[in-house]
């Protein structure tokens, strides 16, 4: 079979599998944007798993870096909330805090896999089903819900025996 000559020029690209097709990986863009929702924390994991499946362990472990710096931070705010003399002082604190998490990851980390998914498969790559995902992911909220009460809890009785 000749190849036609008006055809325009394909690139070899050596990041696509051995069977000529990308990783099934969830859609990055849709990982940030469900962050707004679950933390940060949330879009760095599944950035991670991303990384990871498009061969890319150094921008897998900054990720990691990403979810467990989130992590941290949302347990110190909820910790520092509960025993603070006046933890009404703290709201606007933390909900700053949490801006700048989420801002800082996206543009330091997040954005950067959206521009490389879209540069080597466009938006023509398999997709991760978002059901698993989002089961943890609410899972995970109910879990950081019942953690803050129990502090709450905890302080409230440290306070009281002081």
């Amino acid at each position: 079979m000749t190849q036609n000559p008006y055809a325009p020029p394909k690139s070899k690209l050596t990041d696509i599998g051995h069977d000529g097709v990308s990783p099934a990986i969830w859609n990055p863009n849709s990982a940030a944007n469900w962050s707004l929702l679950f933390s940060p924390a949330f879009g760095a994991y599944l950035h991670m798993k991303n990384w990871e499946a498009l061969g890319e362990p150094v921008k897998a472990s900054a990720a990691k870096v990403w979810v467990l710096a989130t992590l941290l931070a949302l347990a110190g705010i909820t910790l520092a909330a509960a025993f603070l003399p006046n933890p009404r002082s703290l709201d606007g604190v933390s909900r700053t805090i949490g801006l700048v998490l989420l801002l800082s990851w996206y543009f330091s980390s997040g954005r950067s896999q959206t521009e490389y998914v879209k540069s080597r498969y466009g938006k023509d790559y398999p997709r991760r089903n978002w059901g698993k995902p989002l089961l943890l992911g609410c899972l995970a909220l109910v879990g950081f819900i019942i953690f803050t009460v129990v502090v709450a809890l905890v302080a409230s009785a440290l306070k009281r025996g002081a």
